[in-house]
């Protein structure tokens, strides 16, 4: 809906970004959420932060025949409260109607598609020859690396709606931005390496992407084909199971993992072939043992969080592979038994996945607007089935 298809209240209320809702959020300020959403819309992705509280009331419920609505509907809290909806049009109509009754009251500026805006970078309190920094956009988890070394510079799993970023955070550490890497063809984000790639930067991608259907030109890397980066190397190492062509990178004691294993789950086998999702899984079960015997101090720092998800003391989602033993039980299972709970109650597939996967590939173009639009959604790469104890 446009903002004129509300009656006009003549009311002015704050509006707040996003980025500065997250900065307080993150400050350890508490945040009462009233979102003015359907609740199918509400349920499938909403704004979430430990330190949020969300209360879903359509805003339907605040218009009677098309005027105000002569009451507050019951379910609103006392304030104060932060209104948001999908784009901060309802949102802001239903603020405005709050203020006239006396709430304390702040519109969300730009709604969700504000909140899918904000892109976090923290760096891994790690030994390494080079500076790891995590990315952490926390709309859908989706995380991303930016490795440094010696005046190189590469991201890993970068995004397409930030690909002004990468090359700017490079020279803040000093360095020029060399390669951009994907860990697998990803079905949940529109990728940045091929944006990336018009501005010079060399885009890498594991081999199988291939037999996927690759349709661009690319560096394409496996296991032994080392990129050099200033005075480290980053190393691929298979890692599949979520898709065929799933390739890890490490980095010293450090492993990005994609979309393989997380800090507190799995991931989902069938995003690549949904018929071939048992034998995906059979496969990740491999990759899985693979990486359980890694030395328990490598640092795993996989390629999302979940909203549950807590982060480490350096404020990074990764965790030792030693306290992963501890915490997943699905280093514990027996291949059938795992196979059985990974498939088992899968969540729903991301909206346009097969889109994203299109594009993602090279078969299909999309403007930067239509990319941020086909990726808006919740982080549902993880298997239904929590793997943690």
């Amino acid at each position: 809906m446009s903002s004129e298809q509300f009656p006009d209240l003549e009311a002015t209320v704050p509006e707040v970004t996003a980025q500065a809702l997250w900065e307080r959020l993150e400050s350890g300020e508490s945040v009462t959420v009233l979102d003015t959403r359907r609740p199918e819309d509400f349920e499938a992705w909403k704004l979430t932060h430990p330190n949020v509280t969300n209360v879903n009331v359509p805003f339907t419920r605040f218009l009677e025949d098309g005027n105000p609505a002569s009451s507050v509907p019951d379910e609103v809290p006392d304030g104060p409260l932060v209104t948001c909806c999908a784009k901060g049009i309802s949102s802001l109509y239903v603020a405005k109607f709050l203020a006239r009754k006396g709430w304390s009251v702040e519109g969300l500026a730009d709604g969700m598609e504000g909140w899918a805006r904000v892109y976090e970078l923290t760096e891994l309190d790690v030994k390494s020859e080079a500076v790891i920094a995590q990315y952490y956009r926390p709309s859908s988890g989706c995380l991303g690396y930016l490795v440094v070394a010696d005046g190189e510079a590469a991201v890993i799993d970068p995004l397409r709606a930030f690909t002004d970023r990468y090359a700017a955070d490079a020279q803040a550490f000093g360095a020029e931005l060399r390669y951009a890497i994907d860990t697998h063809v990803h079905a949940d984000h529109v990728s940045g390496i091929r944006a990336l790639a018009d501005r010079g930067i060399e885009p890498v991608l594991p081999r199988g992407a291939v037999d996927r259907g690759l349709s661009f030109e690319a560096t394409l890397v496996g296991d032994g084909d080392g990129l050099p980066l200033g005075d480290v190397t980053i190393e691929p190492v298979a890692l599949p199971g979520h898709t065929t062509e799933m390739t890890g990178f490490q980095v010293d004691d450090v492993l990005v993992t994609g979309d393989s294993v997380f800090v507190d789950s799995v991931a989902r086998p069938d995003l690549e072939d949904e018929d071939a999702a048992r034998e995906a899984a059979a496969t990740l079960y491999d990759t899985l043992m693979m990486i359980g015997d890694l030395p328990g101090g490598t640092v795993l720092a996989p390629g999302h969080a979940g909203p549950t998800t807590s982060p480490r003391a350096d404020g990074t989602y990764t965790a030792t592979i030693g306290t992963l033993r501890g915490r997943l039980r699905a280093f514990r299972l027996d291949r059938e038994t795992f196979v059985a709970e990974t498939v088992a109650d899968l969540p729903p597939q991301p909206k346009d996945y097969r889109d994203i996967i299109a594009t993602n590939l090279g078969q299909t173009d999309v403007d930067d607007t239509e990319a941020f639009t086909l990726e808006l959604g919740p982080n549902n790469c993880a298997a239904a089935t929590p793997a943690d104890d």
